[in-house]
Parts: C-alpha cells; sequence; structure tokens
C-alpha cells in the first residue's frame, strides 16, 4: 500500500551520568577523584533514499528513541556515547515537528538532516576538583535528549506527471514508453497509487485521475494533487471519447489552479488519447488544430499504433533534454 503521510513520536538518546570515583594507590585511601562524565546521547537525523513506497515500513511504527550514552567510569574514563539513529524517508518527504512548526524537506538521495539531538553526558567528580575541594563527591546527572512529535508528508519528484481524467490512458502510456507496470482496467479510479517510470534517465509519474471538485476533496481529492506540484513539467492527456475535449481539458486546469495557481505555470504538453476510437481523421485534426491555438506542444496517440508512440516518446525527450 502507498502511504504519503505519517506521524510518529521521536526522543533523542538521554546522556550518561557522571560518576564518583577514587584513584586507589598504595597507602592513600582516597588519592583523588578520577571519575569519568557520561557519554553524549545519540542524535536521530533524517536520511533521503529513492524509495517512494518506504512510509509504508513504518505504517504502525509510532516512536522512535535514540540510544543513550553510558555512564563515565573511572580512571576518568569517558563513557561511550550513544549510537546515533538514522531512519530512512524517501525523496519528497517534507519532515516537520509539530510543536516547534520547523521543517525539512529531502530533495536528493543521501541528504541527511538533524531531527533531533541527544543530551550531554552528565560530569564526574573529577571535573569538580579545586584547590580547596581535592575530594569532591558530587557528580552529574546525563541530559535529557530533545523529543517532539513529527509529521512527514511525501510530495514526489518527477520529470513529467501525466494529469488528465480517470480512463484518459496515463497507465497505458506510462507503462508503454517506460519500465513500469501500472494497473490499467476499462473503468474510473484504476489507478489508486502513483506510479513511476523510467524514462531515458527522466521519471514520469501517473497521477491518480482527477475528477471536477478534486480541490475540494472529491474522488481521489486532493491526497494526490499535492504530488504535481514537484513535477517539472504536466502531460495532460484528454480522451477523445469524450464529447468535447476541450471542456475536459478546461475542467482540470480549473482543479489544478483551485489547489495551487503555481500548476498552471508549468511547462506542459498536451496528448489527445484514444484516437482509435474515432474513425474520421478530419474530425481528429481538428480537435488538434483547437488545442494548438493554446500554443503549447500538442501530440495525438492511439496506444495500438506504435508510430504515434515512438513520435511522442522521441519528441518528449526533445523537451526533457531542452
Amino acid at each position: 500500500m502507498f502511504i504519503d503521510e505519517i506521524k510518529f513520536y521521536a526522543k533523542a538518546g538521554t546522556g550518561g551520568d557522571g560518576v564518583v570515583r577514587w584513584r586507589r594507590e598504595k597507602f592513600i585511601d582516597k588519592g583523588g577523584p578520577n571519575g569519568g562524565d557520561g557519554g553524549k546521547g545519540g542524535d536521530i537525523y533524517a536520511v533521503a533514499v529513492s524509495d517512494i513506497n518506504l512510509l509504508a515500513k513504518y505504517k504502525h511504527k509510532k516512536e522512535f528513541r535514540g540510544n543513550d550514552g553510558f555512564e563515565g567510569m573511572g580512571g576518568s574514563k569517558h563513557g561511550k556515547d550513544g549510537k546515533d539513529l538514522i531512519i530512512e524517508f524517501p525523496v519528497g518527504s517534507i519532515i516537520t515537528n509539530v510543536e516547534s512548526g520547523g521543517s525539512v524537506s529531502l530533495d536528493q538521495a543521501g541528504q541527511k538532516e538533524l531531527l533531533l539531538k541527544g543530551g550531554m553526558g552528565g560530569y564526574g567528580n573529577e571535573q569538580f576538583k579545586t584547590s580547596i575541594n581535592t575530594t569532591p563527591t558530587k557528580a552529574t546527572k546525563g541530559k535529557v535528549g530533545e523529543q517532539g512529535n513529527f509529521k512527514i508528508e511525501l510530495e514526489l519528484f518527477a520529470d513529467v506527471g501525466l494529469v488528465g481524467l480517470p480512463n484518459a490512458g496515463k497507465s497505458s502510456l506510462l507503462n508503454a514508453i517506460t519500465n513500469a507496470d501500472a494497473k490499467i482496467g476499462s473503468y474510473q479510479f484504476t489507478t489508486l497509487d502513483p506510479n513511476l517510470g523510467d524514462f531515458f534517465g527522466f521519471t514520469i509519474a501517473d497521477i491518480p485521475g482527477l475528477i471536477e471538485g478534486a480541490s475540494s476533496g472529491k474522488g481521489l481529492g486532493i491526497k494526490f494533487l499535492k504530488h504535481i506540484k514537484r513535477t517539472r513539467m504536466l502531460a495532460h492527456l484528454v480522451s477523445l471519447e469524450n464529447e468535447k475535449p476541450m471542456e475536459v481539458y478546461k475542467q482540470i486546469r480549473k482543479e489544478l489552479g483551485f489547489f495551487d495557481k503555481a500548476l498552471l505555470e508549468k511547462d506542459e504538453v498536451i496528448i489527445l488519447t484514444k484516437t482509435d476510437v474515432i474513425d474520421d481523421q478530419k474530425k481528429i485534426d481538428k480537435v488538434k488544430k483547437e488545442f494548438l491555438k493554446l500554443k503549447k506542444p500538442v501530440f495525438t496517440l492511439s496506444l495500438y499504433d506504435d508510430v504515434s508512440i515512438k513520435k511522442l516518446r522521441d519528441e518528449l525527450v526533445k523537451l526533457l533534454r531542452k
């Protein structure tokens, strides 16, 4: 199951306690303090990895805890630091500290961000030795590590986002031009999760079908609209099964604008799909001519026509490499 939002509580490690210890020498009961300091508690880090399904791994995990530092030892030996905790999240994750409101975005694989700092270790009695107090019996406890509640929201990164009404042919197109294996069917909302495919080193995302009112939660709602925000280019699929293709196109554009006007400023190509349902080539050409007035690249496509698939593939590569 694809999951793009989780919440959890996290606490970094507590520092180890300092200790009271004495240097033992022959004929000297207390040869002086040598209690070591406690080790630092482990920090908690977030690291980005290229796996959009990773959040599902944490579906039932509600808490993360860092490792505590070890207490100090005699002989002025410092306690061992607690091991840092590394939590992996998908590239595109936005991590928000609910209490502070601070957030960090994981934009590339390997990116590492500190979420919580571990507590410092306590002081051993050696730290309190002075010329006046040569036999201190004081040591301090380790500090508690930082803690907080976090919300993780995933927004997919892609070079091309396929948008359009349900059954516009997005999953079929993704399968035809990439290495994806997206589920397809002749009914609405076949795609319930985003699908990704590799396209000559670029990433294409099939965004689940939108309907009128999606920006206010209808259909699959805004759950997947947010994944379009970080796409570089939109490929708007309009099926020629629709009696009024331009109205369908404008309907989806309106929903995108309601959600975020910045989406309307993205580079866009228009793909008129399922041309095989129309026998009249003149009618297809007329519809294409109407869309060309928008001054955007327009393609006609039948998934039963290898020539039209190859032409679209070649032109998309050119546009992406500009």
